[in-house]
C-alpha cells in the first residue's frame, strides 16, 4: 500500500469536507441565489487532506490505524456531550445545511473562532462550563456544596466527572467511564484489539493500560507507560485529557484522541534538545525559589504525520503540536513527551502564516520567515511546558489548582516566551549555529497574529493577545502607519522576551489568581487598529485554520 490518504466522513461524526463538501466553497444558496450569511465563517476554514506515507508500516501497523481510528471517533461523541451536550438534537432542530457544517467544526452552536458567540438562533450564551456542569448551576452553589462533603467534594472537583443533579436537584457527579459507557465499552474493544496486533512491547503495553484507563479513570499508569515508548512507529493519544473547555473552573477534562505514525528522520533530529531541560531551567530569568524543581529526564521529542483527530483536538482551531501528560507528578518523575505533527504544521504554515506575513510584515523582513523557523518555534513551545514550576511556592497548591481557569492560557504564553527564550539561549551555545536567529523572531512575531486569530475563547489566542499588547508597549517592534506593516525590533524583543518570562514565572509560582486575571483582561484586548489588521486578512482570502478529511472509508 502506498501513500493512503485517510478522509471521509465518519459514522457519527461530521466530518466537514467528507460529508458536506468544502466550506470554502459554500457561496451563495444554490436555490435562492442569496448570499449566504454563514459563508464567511466557513471560509475562515481551509480543507486539509491528512496523508501519510504508510508504505512504512507494518501489515500489523497497517491494521492497527483503522482500530485506532474508530477507537478515536467514540472519543468524538463522548465530546460533544462535554462541549454542548445531545447533537443529534441540535444538528435536527437546525434547518441549513451550511448552519450544520459550521456546527460540526464548532461542536455546538457557538463559534469558537468568535468568542463562542452563537451562530443558532434561540441556544443563548454558551456555559462557562460547558456540558460539565448543570446550566442553572453557580460558582457559590458548587462551592458550598463541594465544601459540606469530603469526598462529595473531592468527586466533584474530579477532573474525571460530570456534574449533574439528582432526583431532588442536588448537585452530584457521575464519573466519565460511567456518564459515557456507551462509547467508552466499543472504544476500549477497539483499543484492545489494536493491542493484541501490536509488535512493540511498549506501545502493546500503554493500549492494554489504556483501554483499562478509559474503563476506571486512573489514568496515571497509561500515562507512564506512554513516556516508556522509545521505539513505537505507530502512537495514539487517546481519552480526557485537556481542561479548556471549562471555562468555569478550568478543571474538567475534555476527550478527544489523535492517530499518529512518527516520522523517524525528522525526529531523529530532535531528540538531543530534550536532554538540554536541566541547564536551561537554570537560566530562567527569575529567583531560585521560581526554578527550584527539576524537569523530568524522560522527556523526549519526536515528529509525526497526523491521521485523524477527534474530539477536543478537532474543534475549532487545530493542534499542531502535542506536550503530555498533563499530570503534574509524572511531569516531575518522568518528564513529557512532545510530539510535533508535522503534516498538520507544514499545512497551516503554507496556507495560513506565509500569506499572512505577506500581508502584516515588512517586506524587508519577510526574507525571514520559513518553515524551519516556524516548526522550531512551535517545537520549543511544547518543550518549554517542561521548564518553570508546577507547585506554587507559597503552598496554593499546584499552579493548575492555585489559577483555576486562567492556568490554561497563562501556560500557553508561558511555553510561547519561555519556547523563544530556549531558541536564543542555545544559539547563544552554538547548538543553533546554522539557523538565523533573526528567522525565529520574526516568525513568532506572525506567528502571534496567526493565534490571536483563533480568538478569546481559545487559550492560546488570549495569550497571544497578551503577547502582542506587552510587546507593543515594550517597543519589540513597530508598525509602519503608510503600509500597515509590522518589523522587529531584535535587540528590543529579546529584552521583552526576557521581562515577560520573569512575569509569568512569578505569576505561577505565586499562584496569584487576582493578578493574572487583571493581566489577562489589560492585556487581552484589541486594539482598533490590530483589529482592523486582522480583518485585512479575511478580505484578502486568507483563512483562520483548517479542517480536515480524514477518516478510513478510502483506504486504499
Amino acid at each position: 500500500m502506498t501513500n493512503w490518504t485517510l478522509w471521509a466522513c465518519a459514522a457519527g461524526v461530521w466530518s466537514l469536507t467528507a460529508c458536506q463538501g468544502d466550506p470554502s466553497k459554500a457561496g451563495a444558496s444554490a436555490t435562492t441565489g442569496r448570499e449566504n450569511p454563514l459563508e464567511k465563517k466557513l471560509a475562515q476554514y481551509t480543507t486539509v487532506r491528512l496523508t501519510s506515507d504508510l508504505e512504512r508500516l507494518s501489515e500489523n501497523e497497517q491494521r492497527m490505524i483503522p482500530l485506532l481510528i474508530d477507537a478515536a471517533r467514540h472519543m468524538d461523541a463522548i465530546y460533544w456531550r462535554q462541549a454542548y451536550g445531545n447533537r443529534d438534537s441540535l444538528l435536527q432542530s437546525i434547518s441549513g445545511e451550511d448552519v450544520r457544517r459550521y456546527a460540526g467544526i464548532n461542536y455546538g452552536p457557538w463559534d469558537r473562532l468568535d468568542d463562542n458567540a452563537a451562530f443558532v438562533e434561540g441556544v443563548g450564551s454558551k456555559p462557562a462550563g460547558a456540558g460539565f456542569y448543570p446550566r442553572d448551576m453557580s460558582k457559590e452553589e458548587f462551592e458550598k456544596t463541594a465544601s459540606g462533603s469530603a469526598a462529595l467534594g473531592k468527586a466533584l472537583r474530579s477532573q474525571y466527572t460530570m456534574v449533574v443533579r439528582d432526583s431532588a436537584g442536588s448537585l452530584q457527579a457521575i464519573p466519565y467511564h460511567q456518564a459515557f459507557a456507551d462509547q467508552v465499552a466499543p472504544a476500549v474493544a477497539k483499543l484492545r484489539e489494536a493491542a493484541a496486533l501490536a509488535e512493540d512491547a511498549g506501545l502493546r503495553r500503554y493500549l492494554e493500560l489504556r483501554a483499562r484507563a478509559l474503563e476506571t479513570d486512573e489514568y496515571q499508569a497509561s500515562d507512564l507507560a506512554w513516556l516508556d515508548m522509545k521505539d513505537n512507529t505507530i502512537d495514539v493519544v487517546i481519552g480526557p485529557i485537556e481542561t479548556y473547555e471549562d471555562r468555569l473552573f478550568g478543571t474538567k477534562a475534555a476527550n478527544e484522541a489523535f492517530v499518529l505514525v512518527k516520522d523517524k528522520e525528522w525526529s531523529g533530529r530532535l531528540a538531543r534538545y530534550a536532554a538540554m531541560l536541566p541547564s536551561l531551567q537554570s537560566e530562567l530569568p527569575v529567583p531560585a525559589a521560581y526554578k527550584r524543581e527539576k524537569p523530568g529526564s524522560d522527556s523526549d521529542l519526536n515528529a509525526y504525520d497526523a491521521v485523524y483527530y477527534a474530539g477536543d483536538a478537532n474543534a475549532g482551531s487545530k493542534t499542531i503540536a502535542i506536550n503530555l501528560p498533563n499530570d503534574e507528578e509524572v511531569q516531575l518523575r518522568k518528564g513529557t513527551r512532545r510530539l510535533q505533527l508535522k503534516n498538520a504544521m507544514q499545512a497551516k504554515f503554507e496556507k495560513i502564516l506565509r500569506p499572512l506575513a505577506d500581508q502584516l510584515i515588512a517586506e524587508d523582513q519577510r526574507q525571514h520567515i520559513n518553515f524551519d523557523a516556524f516548526f522550531s518555534n512551535v517545537m520549543f513551545h511544547e518543550v518549554a511546558h517542561g521548564l518553570g514550576i508546577k507547585n506554587t511556592v507559597n503552598r496554593r497548591g499546584t499552579v493548575r489548582e492555585a489559577l483555576k481557569e486562567q492556568a490554561g492560557a497563562l501556560e500557553e504564553g508561558k511555553a510561547d516566551i519561555l519556547g523563544l527564550f530556549m531558541i536564543t539561549k542555545l544559539h547563544e551555545r552554538g547548538e543553533l549555529k546554522d539557523r538565523n536567529l533573526d528567522d525565529n523572531y520574526v516568525t513568532f512575531l506572525a506567528g502571534i497574529f496567526r493565534s490571536i486569530r483563533f480568538g478569546a475563547s481559545s487559550a492560546h489566542g488570549r495569550a497571544n493577545a497578551a503577547q502582542f499588547s506587552f510587546f507593543q508597549e515594550q517597543g519589540a517592534f513597530a508598525r509602519d502607519s503608510s503600509t500597515g506593516r509590522y518589523r522587529v525590533n531584535f535587540p528590543r524583543m529579546r529584552t521583552a522576551v526576557d521581562t515577560l518570562a520573569a512575569q509569568i514565572l512569578r505569576f505561577q509560582g505565586d499562584g496569584d489568581y487576582a493578578a493574572v486575571t487583571r493581566f489577562m483582561a489589560d492585556r487581552g484586548k484589541l486594539s482598533i487598529v490590530l483589529q482592523q489588521d486582522l480583518a485585512r486578512l479575511g478580505s484578502q482570502g486568507i483563512p483562520v485554520d483548517i479542517v480536515f478529511e480524514q477518516g478510513t472509508e478510502v483506504l486504499k
